[in-house]
């Protein structure tokens, strides 16, 4: 089933029905009174708590600056994860020596969750900038892999072959040939990379950080404000589908260009 384009009115007009819905069911939970509002704010109430923590600064800084330092760790684990990734999985598909040196230890890795990292990455980087960029990395390097090899290798070999009688070098038939048909591919990867990159970030935040939204979340229920935690959580969320709308409008716009 084809989801509808960003731009089209059923797109916005599911979004918006189903926000509504999920706030009108919090608020009726919420005032129902089955549980205490300390424990299940309002919506309002976070909202209220959210507008303070933006200007208001809480462990240490206000939200943005807690948004803008997840943010860093998470570009820097998620371009090096493309670095890695796009021009491994190229020569993977074009190399079948490359293939079979890298396959056993990418299999055996690409199996361990990012958040087993945590205590690996604590041990050698502490509460600094590499141990959450590390497990970024570990969350969103193998979806960039994976969907660049197979992009790669769904090429016609016709068009290599084609590219080679003409006297196309390897790096000039992966770069030209192979790199370009597998872009479809491999975008999708950056969605599924970004979304799993994303949500290792904030895992890490959660043991192996100073300052980020996670830390923030940390700090709240350490003082038992659950408003705080649940603004964090809506932070993150907000900045995830960001993330990802950007991403399917770059996935969109290709396949525009392509006649997809």
């Amino acid at each position: 089933m084809l989801a509808p384009k960003l731009d089209s009115p059923r797109f916005w007009t599911l979004t918006i029905v189903g926000a509504a819905g999920f706030i009108a069911l919090w608020s009726a939970a919420a005032l129902s009174g089955l549980t205490t509002r300390a424990f299940l704010p309002a919506p309002w109430d976070v909202l209220l708590r959210f507008a303070q923590l933006v200007v208001e600064p809480f462990a240490g800084f206000t939200l943005l600056q807690h948004l803008w330092s997840s943010f860093q760790r998470f570009g820097i684990g998620f371009v090096l994860a493309v670095v890695v990734g796009i021009p491994l999985g190229l020569l993977m598909a074009w190399f079948r020596w490359v293939d079979r040196f890298v396959t056993p230890a990418f299999e055996a890795v690409r199996f361990v969750a990012p958040i087993a990292w945590v205590p690996f990455a604590a041990l050698w980087f502490g509460t600094g900038i590499g141990g959450p960029v590390l497990i970024i990395f570990m969350g969103a390097f193998p979806p960039v892999l994976i969907n660049t090899y197979r992009g790669a290798k769904q090429v016609d070999r016709k068009y290599i072959e084609a590219s080679q009688m003409l006297g196309a070098s390897s790096l000039r038939s992966m770069t030209q040939v192979l790199l370009p048909a597998a872009v479809p591919s491999i975008v999708a990867g950056l969605r599924i990379s970004a979304g799993l990159g994303w949500q290792s970030l904030v895992g890490a935040e959660l043991i192996v950080a100073s300052s980020g939204v996670g830390y923030l979340m940390v700090k709240g229920q350490a003082s038992v404000s659950t408003a705080t935690v649940m603004s964090g959580m809506i932070a993150i969320g907000v900045v995830g589908i960001g993330i990802d709308i950007a991403l399917r409008r770059v996935q969109q716009w290709i396949e525009d260009r392509r006649g997809g």
